[in-house]
């Protein structure tokens, strides 16, 4: 079951959504080959530090953070990944690693990659290793109020020998 906190969320403001049940997995590319969703749709939350502040950045399942164009897009001094001892508190009804991408719920700042904006749907842990909520990315820009920036990437193929997949 999603983490009551965002169901409840979904349901008082009428949004229509999907739950989508999976056998447990614990990354992104797992996720979305399991339950055969694109890894450009499957968004994954990043908890980050931005000078000292924790925050959300959201991305499709496939990019990476990229923390120097994030640190230029936000004008901040230092941005970097937090640590789990740093979040987990943030949110006790979730497993970690499986935070659904609603800072507003929690009291962060949520940034989107730009990436996502261009998808009809996005799905997205629900609080669990388990489950993904599918929802439109109206809907999600619209509840959330995102700042939207350009800073993830695919991984670069040719230095980590993709070839070889």
């Amino acid at each position: 079951m999603p983490a009551k906190k965002l169901r409840e969320f979904l349901d008082s403001q009428g949004i229509a959504y999907t739950t989508i049940s999976h056998a447990a997995a614990y990354t992104a590319k797992e996720i979305a080959a399991l339950t055969h969703i694109s890894n450009k749709e499957l968004a994954k939350t990043v908890v980050i530090k931005i000078d000292s502040e924790l925050a959300m950045s959201v991305l499709p399942a496939s990019y990476e953070v990229d923390l120097s164009s994030l640190r230029a897009a936000t004008g901040a001094r230092s941005v970097s990944l937090a640590r789990e001892s740093e979040f987990k508190d943030r949110f006790p009804e979730c497993e970690i690693g499986a935070m659904p991408p609603f800072g507003n719920l929690y009291g962060m700042a949520v940034y989107v990659d730009e990436s996502l904006t261009k998808d009809k749907d996005i799905a997205f842990n629900a609080g669990s290793h388990n489950e993904l909520i599918q929802v439109s990315y109206a809907d999600f820009e619209r509840l959330v109020k995102p700042k939207i920036l350009k800073f993830s990437e695919l991984p670069d193929v040719e230095s980590i020998g993709a070839w070889h997949l």
